[in-house]
Formats: C-alpha cells, sequence, structure tokens
C-alpha cells in the first residue's frame, strides 16, 4: 500500500498525515507491530518515553529493512526532563533505545504548567533542531494558553498533539493552531471508551461509501489537515486504518460528524493531569 501523503511543517520536515501509535504495547509487541506497520505501508511511528516501548520500537524499525530516512519517528519526554539539559538527557536515552542517531519529531508529552518549566522543556527541543539532532518541534496537550506563552518567548512549535476525534473537535484549539501554523496531530483518533464507531449517523455514512466507520473517522481527520496516530496491532486493521485516501467526504458529511460533538467533558485536562 503506498504511503500516506504528507504536510509541510514550518521547519521543513515533512509529516505524513497518517500513522502508527504505539500505546500501550510492549516491546516485543511493538517490535512485532512497528515491522508489519511499516512494510504494510506506514512512514509515521509514534512513541513515547512513558510507553517503555522505545527499544522495542526501534527493533521494529531495523527489522522492516525499510531505510531510515524514510520513516518518520516521532516520541515524547515526561516531565522531569523540563529544563535544557533535561530535553538534552531525554533526548539521548530515547535515541539509545530507539537505536537512532536523530528524532523527526520530538514533543513534550505533558505541559505541568505547575511546574512552570513548559517554555524550557519547547526551547530545549528548539536547541537540539539547531544541531541538527530533531527535524521537527513538538508539544502534546498543551492548550492555547500554553502555546502563547512558548510563542511569546520566541518559539513557535510545529506539532501539538491532543485528544480529538469528532465526538471532541477541538474547535478553539485547532482555530489557535491554526492561526500561528501548528500543526494539528490526533491522540486516539478513533475516541475513547468505544461508542463511536456504533454512531448510526457515522455509520450511515459509512455504508453510503463502502468504507467502515473507523475508516470514515481517519478520513474526516486527514481531510482537514490533522494528522491521526491510530493504534492497532491486527493486521486487517493496519491495513483499513492506512487505506483512506482514496475517497472524500462530502461537506454535508463533515458537518454530521460534528454533531457528535460531546463538549470538554471526557477531554483530559492537562492543566491538572500530565507525567
Amino acid at each position: 500500500m503506498a504511503p500516506a501523503p504528507t504536510v509541510q511543517l514550518r521547519s521543513g520536515a515533512h509529516l505524513p498525515l497518517l500513522g502508527l501509535g504505539t500505546w500501550p504495547l510492549d516491546d516485543a509487541a511493538a517490535a512485532d507491530t512497528v515491522d508489519l506497520a511499516i512494510r504494510t505501508g506506514y512512514r509515521l511511528i509514534d512513541t513515547a518515553e512513558n510507553y517503555r516501548n522505545e527499544k522495542g520500537v526501534g527493533e521494529g524499525i531495523r527489522r522492516s529493512g525499510v531505510p531510515r530516512e524514510e520513516l518518520f519517528v516521532t516520541t515524547k519526554f515526561n516531565s522531569e526532563h523540563h529544563s535544557r539539559d533535561g530535553v538534552r538527557r531525554a533526548f539521548e536515552a530515547s535515541t539509545r533505545l530507539l537505536g537512532l542517531d536523530y528524532i523527526d519529531l520530538l514533543l513534550v508529552h505533558w505541559p505541568n504548567p505547575g511546574q512552570g518549566r513548559h517554555v524550557e522543556a519547547v526551547q530545549g527541543i528548539a536547541a537540539l533542531l539547531e544541531e541538527g539532532l530533531v527535524r521537527a518541534v513538538g508539544t502534546s496537550n498543551y492548550k492555547p494558553a500554553h502555546l502563547q506563552q512558548v510563542i511569546d518567548a520566541g518559539v513557535v512549535p510545529d506539532v501539538n498533539q491532543i485528544q480529538l476525534d469528532p465526538r471532541r473537535p477541538r474547535i478553539e484549539e485547532r482555530a489557535f493552531h491554526n492561526e500561528h501554523g501548528i500543526v494539528t496531530e490526533s491522540w486516539s483518533p478513533l475516541g475513547q471508551g468505544g461508542g463511536l464507531l456504533e454512531e448510526p449517523g457515522l455509520v450511515a455514512i459509512a455504508e453510503a461509501h463502502g468504507r467502515t466507520p473507523a475508516q470514515v473517522v481517519l478520513r474526516w481527520h486527514v481531510q482537514q489537515g490533522m494528522v491521526a496516530i491510530p493504534k492497532s496491532s491486527d493486521p486487517r486493521r493496519l491495513a483499513e486504518n492506512l487505506d483512506v485516501f482514496d475517497f472524500e467526504l462530502s461537506g454535508e458529511e463533515l458537518a454530521r460528524l460534528y454533531i457528535l460533538d460531546t463538549g470538554d467533558a471526557e477531554i483530559v485536562d492537562s492543566d491538572d493531569f500530565g507525567h
């Protein structure tokens, strides 16, 4: 299957619009799944220090045999590394586990604003970018207020990864991202807690296109310029999730999916939660 189209980031790097999420796979499962996903056509692989599977992800990358420069590997670090020196240590630990010389996109996993170092953490990634050790600067779970503080300090992230699906479309956050040229990346793009893929309106759209509900939801993301990182270890689902670039949702169908918006009730609050 052909790899996903890409979106160009502020840094100049090209980020695939659809990739593989690897939480909560352990090292052994991550190695098998990443290898299979890359051979299926995936080129974006997303992991994190907190997933405890970076070694397995690196093993899967090596097994696949695909040249490193064809892949876009992203990882994230925890709050204990929210300093310039700490970011460098986190980078060194991740590259050692992954077995890589550089990381395409390094992200602050959670802002932990109460700690007061969420701006410095991003500045630490920007320093690595200047050295050519990472290709793009990322944040994860940053609210517009957090991002504004980072921007005011002189850094505009390439990507902000947030919890996002048709039930939680994060319209205000996406508008802020678009205003500043930040690409939105969706974690749990198929929804958390189940139920989304059984919504009658979604099922009807899927039937009309001869697609699965999951494919329609992923198309909803990528058609609007958001990067989606669904996670699956099932060979059939891996292939289906990537196969969303040869059909298009109408404006009316996109609007019908926005009707599923349930508000902010089930969104993890990054002012309070983080690691």
